[in-house]
């Protein structure tokens, strides 16, 4: 019953205008990375309002949820998840890890990701062996990717790190965009808690970077900074000292 109720809501919660503007918003046209995906159009705040009205939501109705063709009703799919992690048992939160990696590729737009990989994925590894995120990092399917570095959020918050630079390591030489923007993001991230580290890690790395995943990575440096790393003069000072310190 519970089902039909979320159903109903859901239904008459949305909106055509709002929904094509999602579709292009999410880029679902043919061709594009969310291609063939479904709008109802609903605004998260609304979702995240439903996700509390229904709290006591059980997995299997979340999985349910989470194999809708809309893409509403997965984000909402996977707030459920998130609150059953949270307050569940160490056998509670394993099923809901299990699951999510099951359904992976239905999580399958940046925000999805973004609102998930974190608080289950990142959260479930914490202090476990990090392989099913390396291997993650290294799946030819994009939202994989995305999911191994966002999950190391999770570990940036508690002011730990090397996972995140590990991953970003990893995806330097990613084709895709949304992954250079997402290694960006946590790269500030560990900067906006440790900025010598992010530096230490530009300093080796930001001369290969996607130019985007650079942008992203000194969006909170000082102008005067963003400008050495943008036009690569700090990159050739380096080269320099190190061709000094071999010679």
């Amino acid at each position: 019953m519970i089902l039909v109720q979320i159903e109903n809501d859901l239904s008459a919660a949305a909106d055509p205008r709002i929904a094509e503007i999602s579709q292009r918003f999410f880029k679902a046209a043919a061709g594009e990375y969310g291609e063939g995906d479904q709008f109802r159009g609903i605004r998260v705040p609304v979702l995240r309002g439903f996700s509390l009205k229904y709290k006591d939501i059980g997995l299997n109705e979340a999985d349910s949820l989470l194999r809708s063709p809309y893409h509403e009703d997965r984000l909402l799919a996977l707030f459920f998840l998130i609150r059953l992690y949270a307050k569940g048992d160490e056998s509670v939160r394993l099923e809901v890890y299990n699951l999510y990696r099951k359904r992976t590729r239905l999580i399958n737009n940046w925000d999805l990701v973004d609102a998930s990989a974190e608080h289950i994925v990142g959260a479930f590894l914490r202090g476990r062996p990090k392989d099913p995120l390396y291997r993650m990092a290294d799946s030819g399917h994009l939202w994989t990717r995305r999911m191994a570095i966002m999950a190391t959020f999770h570990y940036i918050k508690r002011g730990e790190f090397s996972e995140t630079l590990k991953i970003a390591q990893m995806l330097l030489s990613d084709p895709q965009d949304l992954i250079h923007k997402a290694v960006g993001w946590m790269l500030r991230e560990v900067g906006k808690r440790n900025m010598e580290t992010e530096k230490a890690f530009l300093r080796k790395h930001g001369g290969r970077m996607p130019r985007i995943m650079l942008r992203y990575a000194i969006e909170k440096f000082p102008q005067s900074t963003r400008k050495t790393y943008l036009q690569g003069t700090i990159f050739r000072r380096i080269h320099a000292d190190e061709s000094g310190d071999a010679s």
